[in-house]
């Protein structure tokens, strides 16, 4: 019923009245532990909201279509900082893309010192990657009467994890 991220709370409900009991759990918490917020800079009751890079509604969490718009038509990179900038934007998402990592290697590996040299090759890689972008899928949010699936990627940089239901 709520995710706290840095100083953002975000109460989500499956009804009106589920929402405003959610709501009076969340504030009478605040309350109690003395946290304020700034009634200019809430929302109530929202069916769909903007929170950075992300669209929120009932149907779940999906990817701004801004940016995508943007990663739509972005310009073949004729530089390593044109490409580490589709790139930088492209791994915000990465957890929408399934096999992000694989689809943007050859792409990752230019960026490596003297080794910038666009081909036919990081031409596939690039329209692939922007491919996979802009038909990313909606991230519902959790069902918690259904089972859950961890799906972990351990690699030299660390361990990744996605929290799945019904694939």
């Amino acid at each position: 019923m709520c995710v706290v991220f840095f100083d953002d709370i975000l109460i989500y409900s499956r009804s009106l009245a589920a929402h405003v009991t959610h709501l009076r759990v969340v504030l009478q918490l605040m309350t109690e532990h003395q946290l304020y917020a700034k009634h200019i800079k809430c929302l109530f009751g929202q069916q769909k909201l903007e929170y950075p890079g992300h669209i929120i509604s009932s149907e779940g969490v999906s990817t701004d279509s801004d940016k995508i718009a943007v990663m739509k038509h972005w310009r073949t990179p004729s530089n390593i900082k044109q490409l580490r900038g589709f790139l930088g934007l492209t791994g915000y998402y990465r957890r929408f893309i399934k096999g992000y990592r694989e689809i943007s290697r050859l792409l990752t590996q230019l960026l490596k010192k003297n080794s910038f040299f666009w081909n036919q090759d990081a031409t596939a890689a690039f329209e692939n990657l922007k491919y996979a972008m802009t038909s990313a899928p909606v991230l519902a949010l959790p069902d918690y009467s259904l089972p859950f699936v961890l799906k972990t990627d351990a690699s030299t940089l660390g361990v990744g994890a996605v929290l799945m239901q019904q694939g």
